[in-house]
């Protein structure tokens, strides 16, 4: 039986090991998802090897930009973002093996948004965390011409804190992404914190967050009128790009 899994910390609460074993019991396909929970990526080579069936590998938080050192080999996009989600588990006659790295975030989140983006509208985007799925997300805007300015608690290379953001910081950013945790159950009275007031019915709120599925932040923002989006489409199409990877 071929293995896939998820690489973590924590995990108790992911949408993969769920999602893929569902696909394998309504596919037929001889396979599992497993979770490999564990705060040091460095293990990556070490459930690798310890696991002769495994095929392939997602890696979520912590993990999307710590696991690039551990890697062979590194798809363009993965580089050029400078974050990996998916990893494709090769091996030889002999057993030994190499890891190459990709994302998938990009597929998934650009697929995601981008029907809900208007060009005449939605040039600047307010990015919400700064960790590796961040990165994906940033690609994605630029390769939609959609100028980007990171938002976190320290200020640093095009980015500003939440104190800086004012009425017209709101106003010329019609597009606002949540990229960190956030919001996340079980601590689903979190949110961002922003001069939601300022927000309307010309503005774009995307949460990557999907459980719940509508956050906080999104309920904020549907109440002025925006329009709302959580991470559970870029998840599913994430991942199909990943099985894609994995089989290829």
């Amino acid at each position: 039986m071929d293995k896939y899994g998820l690489i973590g910390f924590p995990l108790g609460h992911s949408f993969s090991a769920k999602y893929f074993n569902n696909k394998f019991a309504t596919e037929g396909i001889d396979a599992e998802y497993v979770n490999f929970e564990t705060k040091e990526i460095s293990k990556v080579r070490d459930i690798v090897a310890q696991n002769k069936s495994l095929k392939g590998l997602n890696i979520t938080i912590p993990h999307k930009e710590g696991v690039m050192p551990f890697l062979d080999n590194l798809s363009d996009n993965a580089k050029e973002i400078g974050a990996v989600n998916t990893i494709k588990v090769v091996r030889d006659a002999d057993g030994e093996f190499t890891l190459e790295g990709f994302n998938t975030d990009y597929i998934g989140f650009r697929k995601s948004i981008e029907p809900l983006i208007d060009s005449n509208i939605h040039t600047r985007a307010l990015v919400m965390g700064t960790g590796g799925a961040s990165k994906a997300v940033v690609k994605a805007l630029e390769d939609m011409n959609i100028n980007w300015k990171y938002v976190s608690r320290s200020e640093g290379s095009n980015r500003i804190t939440y104190n800086d953001i004012d009425k017209y910081i709101i106003d010329s950013h019609k597009v606002i992404i949540n990229c960190s945790p956030l919001g996340t159950y079980p601590k689903t009275d979190e949110c961002p914190d922003l001069p939601y007031d300022f927000i309307d019915s010309n503005h774009l709120l995307y949460d990557l967050v999907y459980n719940p599925a509508e956050t906080l932040f999104l309920k904020k923002g549907k109440e002025k009128g925006a329009t709302t989006k959580n991470g559970a489409e870029m998840l599913e199409l994430q991942a199909l790009a990943a099985w894609e990877i994995w089989n290829s």
